[in-house]
């Protein structure tokens, strides 16, 4: 299926690993433009970007800055003039229950996921309502859903991702052709994910029907789907990916 994607811009925020990464790439891969974002260096995600033939730039700022959300937009319509996608997929964890989660552990976590999220959607949004035309996909998770243990900050997070999604589909879409969706991705096969203990790893396993983790460009081929003009008519959705985790 051809996609409609080359020649787009799209930015991706915490982009130099893991889901992020894989989605730069998978875009990429349909002929968009990309711009690499992350606290980290970008850089070697975005040269490996251009290999491809595509062009990308790498653009460092920290997403729960309302300032360096702003810039980064601005940086990146200065480059290319526009920015059809943007994709928030920058967040952490800082795991504990809620007996030991300190106020530092929550306002972090709450700062860069949620935080960062509205930030970034209020800088596309002056771009995306000029152009009348956009598209913003957040990624929030399963546990913003269903809860989980030990993540008390994390959860609520990507909870409030998901009605942060529903209210700007309705309100973006007075201006034109553009759409707010999330995606809730289950248990993914990411470095995270292999830093948790063997035993706990495989009761995580076993709960999922197929019995196995998500693979990151699983995710990512999603999002590139929402992303183009094949799904148009698809706002203020939250599309589970989870393997029937969680239905």
């Amino acid at each position: 299926m051809d996609l409609e994607l080359k020649n787009k811009i799209v930015l991706v925020t915490g982009a130099t690993r893991g889901i992020g990464r894989t989605i730069a790439l998978e875009f990429a891969k349909e002929g968009a433009n990309v711009v690499v974002n992350d606290i980290t260096d970008g850089t070697p995600v975005a040269e490996e970007i251009k290999q491809m033939g595509r062009e990308a730039i790498f653009l460092k700022a920290n997403i729960a800055n309302m300032q360096e959300a702003e810039q980064l937009a601005d940086k990146a319509v200065e480059k290319f003039g526009r920015i059809d996608v943007w994709i928030n997929n920058a967040g952490i964890t800082r795991d504990a229950l809620i007996h030991k989660m300190t106020e530092e552990n929550w306002n972090d976590v709450i700062n860069v996921n949620l935080k960062g999220t509205f930030n970034c959607c209020k800088a596309a949004a002056k771009y995306m309502m000029e152009q009348k035309y956009g598209r913003i996909i957040s990624v929030s998770s399963v546990v913003g859903q269903r809860g989980n243990i030990g993540q008390a900050n994390y959860s609520a997070s990507k909870a409030g991702i998901i009605g942060l999604t529903k209210t700007l589909a309705l309100e973006f879409a007075r201006y034109g052709d553009i759409t707010v969706n999330a995606v809730a991705p289950g248990f993914v096969n990411t470095e995270m994910m292999r830093t948790i203990p063997e035993k706990i790893m495989q009761r995580i396993v076993e709960s999922i029907p197929f019995h196995r983790l998500a693979e990151p460009d699983e995710v990512a081929h999603l999002i590139v789907y929402l992303a183009s003009d094949k799904a148009k008519y698809i706002t203020g959705q939250i599309v589970g990916i989870n393997g029937g985790y969680y239905t």
